[in-house]
């Protein structure tokens, strides 16, 4: 009874918290024409009931173009993680399955890519890019599969001297439908939590590109956007135009890891017996 309580538990806090970033996220979208307008007669306001996270100096509610930025940046951290995690599946795969030079290739790839220092390597190639929309996504996507991929290469190791997989390989099954019929099916499970673990690291590094400028461009209502202008307003005691923008990135960051970590725990065949 316990262990179904737990697991229950687990589940209705999977969906609560799925359903909070649904609603910021579908939030933002109606929200962005909104987030963009501008009225002079109201700049500068502290929050209040009406402006509840205060405009700017340009009289932009605070509010709205914070829910804007987040939708952005779930939407491109879904993006990118998804791709992110396709791309460590297909590699991680690879290493272990296509033989020793595929491994060796392959590994070497990811410690190259595991040596830059990430804020660095998206901004390369987000510059490579571009910049813009196009260029975060394609630095993101490109700069944090190789975690995942090591993960995938371990597992996939390990499952290759499973009974089933040898035999499989010794009745001349090839390894490409080996890797499809019985490895990948095994491997959704780290795959789909490994997916929403990059989330939280897809969104930062999204945000703390843009706000280095090296990101998206300063007419998209973006949370590193915000928090890029709201530096130079600080001083003369604006404080709210930096505090709630980052105290909310902070807040679905959260969420996102929580979301991975309780679905980790849900997916693994042991928590089961805990």
């Amino acid at each position: 009874m316990k262990i179904q309580n737990q697991r229950r538990n687990t589940i209705l806090f999977l969906i609560f918290t799925a359903g909070i970033l649904i609603l910021i996220t579908m939030a933002g979208l109606l929200l962005k024409e909104q987030a963009v307008e501008t009225d002079f007669g109201r700049k500068n306001l502290s929050p209040s009931l009406q402006f509840l996270f205060g405009t700017d100096w340009m009289g932009r509610d605070m509010f709205a173009r914070t829910l804007a930025g987040l939708s952005l940046s779930i939407r491109i951290g879904l993006l990118t993680a998804a791709v992110s995690a396709v791309i460590a599946l297909i590699l991680g795969t690879a290493s272990a399955v296509l033989g020793k030079a595929a491994d060796t290739v392959i590994s070497w790839w990811i410690d190259l890519i595991m040596g830059i220092p990430h804020i660095l390597l998206v901004m390369l190639i987000s510059i490579a890019c571009g910049r813009g929309f196009t260029g975060v996504v394609a630095g993101v996507a490109l700069s944090h599969w190789t975690s995942l991929a090591r993960v995938i290469r371990g597992e996939v190791l390990q499952l290759r001297e499973a009974p089933y997989i040898l035999t499989s390989s010794k009745l001349g099954v090839s390894r490409l439908r080996i890797a499809r019929n019985h490895m990948v099916p095994h491997l959704l499970p780290q795959f789909v939590t490994g997916l929403i673990l990059l989330f939280p690291h897809a969104i930062l590094h999204e945000s703390s590109v843009t706000f280095l400028g090296f990101g998206l461009s300063s007419e998209q209502p973006a949370i590193g956007v915000i928090l890029s202008e709201s530096m130079r307003y600080l001083t003369t005691g604006r404080w709210w135009l930096a505090l709630f923008p980052g105290l909310s990135l902070v807040f679905v960051v959260v969420l996102f890891a929580l979301l991975g970590e309780r679905l980790e725990k849900l997916l693994d065949p042991s928590s089961t017996h805990e």
